[in-house]
């Protein structure tokens, strides 16, 4: 261990921070943990280690005109009144395109059997499994559990029990009888048969393949760096620290090469800068603690609070940060619910310390009077470009996703769950057609996925379900109530062969959605005892599991301008579905659908 240690300029550290700063401490964060650190400049590789544990590196002192007011980066500053301005749609684009933190989105759950390339979401191989519980089976009587539980069974070592009684944490052993044993009644133990010789092993057969561990590192480090852009040597992934830090030539040179992405390894943390997915992308930032949705005033107040932490003293008390964020943008209105989110947020990326507990009332002495600990290094990461360049928030977006064709399919791919044909402009579109199968494999083998082709597009399955912030099927109320959503919707309006779709997607009657979930509700939210608001409020319900399906890209809205509005159910839907009915029999009723002029014919002759 020492020895892998030394190869990557590492050491242990166990006071102050886990990494010998002072600043706050990350998410389950230890005592002593490995932190990696940066050779001094012009000196060998090889020939630096790291420093001793007796001499963590101390933090310049505070600067003396630290109650001089703070200064606030212009660029962000401008950025936070483009939030402040936008829709929660556009503001959530904006996040992507300014800040690229989004973690990777990817689906699970490969089909049943291997899909032809040619073969439709809607017609093909599914990943259907139910979302109602199984039934436990009885355990046969003889079971292990009996048998340990039986006295009898086994004879038993009595090492430091009482006599006549087995010990209480002690596991019954097996023994075995030598020649001339007795037991208690005087009666001779049997001599067990000897063991049957193992035999030889075979040398003709092939030996397992060997482990290329480099390559299994470099693509945990890559899969870390997509799925969490912002790791740090203390925090909550810092186990997976030393891994990027070691690799880190040539995970720059694949990031670049394959997705166009910047990563900066510093010598306390690690930065892959993503760039923006485009309008409509359906990323949006969340409250680490509690899941809520940042609002456009709480996007604005993290801009906001960046601006001024990029220059800030490394101790700075609660309320100047307050008095500061106020004078550096009078015009935005924020609320305190907005200010403790986007603090919120700064902490769980580290730039900040530990926040007052209980959310720190502006109006209390105490809270004000709190010091928070600065890292102005990660308030400096966070921003992946700045927006200098950009005339507006629309600007800012369209700019962040803009790459060349073979770049930006790259990036679908290994963003989202599941790519199609028709989202894609021409040219995007040729280039995946011209690369089908190298264009995927490439990032499949990059990133540990499994590609899955189909006419109306391809998706990077990760069947660990370790590399998205969704996991879809899941459990809990809401993922069990939006699968059986979805099956009961594809079975209901899935196309039959030969039917023209608009993009390949469907329209969904309202009014069917409605009456599935009451359906759902009843049959399974009742006896599984779903939340009380489920239950009483259908409206949460809905609101929340088309949620869940548009973020997941199972559903998209109807385009703007429809009349009236609605959803659309999207090909990938089809995946966890019951396998289809290819020749179903029409139904009598009015609003049945019809069945194919071949099938009439078929019945009746």
């Amino acid at each position: 261990m020492e020895q892998q240690e030394y190869a990557v300029g590492a050491t242990r550290v166990a006071t102050g921070r886990p990494d010998g700063r002072t600043g706050g401490t990350g998410r389950r964060a230890t005592d002593a943990l490995l932190a990696v650190r940066e050779p001094a400049a012009g000196a060998a590789p090889e020939a630096v280690s790291g420093p001793r544990a007796d001499a963590a590196p101390t933090r310049p002192a505070p600067e003396p005109g630290a109650a001089s007011a703070l200064s606030s980066d212009p660029g962000l500053l401008r950025l936070a009144h483009w939030f402040a301005a936008a829709t929660p749609g556009t503001a959530d684009d904006l996040c992507a395109a300014s800040f690229g933190l989004y973690p990777a989105r990817h689906l699970g759950a490969p089909a049943e059997a291997a899909p032809d390339a040619d073969v439709s979401w809607w017609h093909g191989p599914t990943a259907h499994a139910t979302a109602t519980p199984r039934s436990r089976e009885p355990r046969p009587v003889g079971g292990l559990r009996r048998a340990r539980r039986d006295a009898s069974a086994l004879p038993v070592v009595r090492s430091g029990a009482k006599p006549g009684r087995p010990g209480r944490h002690r596991k019954p052993e097996r023994t075995r009888p030598v020649p001339g044993a007795q037991d208690r009644s005087g009666q001779d133990l049997p001599i067990p048969a000897p063991a049957p010789a193992l035999p030889a092993a075979d040398v003709s057969a092939p030996a397992l393949p060997a482990v290329d561990l480099p390559a299994a590192e470099r693509r945990i480090a890559a899969r870390l760096l997509l799925a969490h852009p912002l790791v740090t040597a203390s925090g909550p992934h810092a186990d997976g620290f030393p891994l990027i830090h070691r690799h880190r030539d040539w995970l720059v040179e694949r990031f670049d090469a394959l997705l166009g992405y910047r990563l900066v390894v510093g010598p306390w943390h690690a930065r892959l800068c993503k760039a923006g997915l485009g309008p409509g992308a359906a990323r949006r930032l969340e409250h680490p603690a509690t899941g809520a949705p940042f609002t456009p005033a709480g996007y604005a107040q993290l801009a906001l609070a960046l601006a001024l932490l990029v220059d800030a003293p490394e101790q700075l008390p609660y309320g100047r940060l307050l008095d500061a964020m106020r004078a550096a943008a009078p015009g935005l209105a924020a609320g305190p619910a907005d200010r403790a989110m986007a603090l919120a947020a700064l902490a769980d990326w580290q730039v900040l310390g530990d926040l007052p507990a209980g959310g720190a009332d502006p109006a209390d002495p105490a809270a004000r009077a709190a010091i928070l600990t600065v890292d102005r290094e990660l308030a400096r990461a966070v921003p992946a470009g700045p927006p200098a360049l950009a005339d507006d928030a629309a600007d800012l977006i369209r700019r962040a996703a803009d790459a060349e064709p073979a770049t930006a399919v790259r990036r679908l791919l290994a963003e989202t769950p599941a790519v199609l044909d028709a989202d894609l402009p021409e040219d995007r579109r040729a280039w995946l057609r011209e690369h089908r199968l190298s264009g995927p494999a490439a990032l499949a083998d990059f990133l540990g996925l499994e590609a899955e082709l189909r006419t109306e597009g391809v998706a990077l399955l990760d069947p660990a379900d370790e590399l998205t912030d969704l996991v879809f099927p899941g459990a809990g109320p809401l993922p069990q109530a939006a699968l059986l959503l979805l099956e009961r919707l594809v079975e209901e309006v899935r196309p039959l062969p030969g039917e023209t779709t608009t993009g390949g997607d469907v329209p969904i009657p309202d009014a069917l959605i409605d009456g599935l979930l009451g359906d759902i509700a009843d049959e399974y939210g009742l006896p599984a005892r779903w939340r009380r608001d489920y239950l009483a409020d259908r409206t949460a319900l809905r609101r929340d599991a088309l949620d869940l399906l548009h973020n997941l890209g199972l559903i998209t809205p109807t385009p703007r301008g429809s009349r009236p509005p609605g959803w659309l159910l999207r090909p990938p839907a089809a995946r966890y579905a019951p396998a289809p009915d290819l020749h179903p029999v029409p139904g009598t009723g009015r609003h049945s659908r019809p069945a194919p002029a071949g099938a009439r014919e078929q019945r009746r002759a």
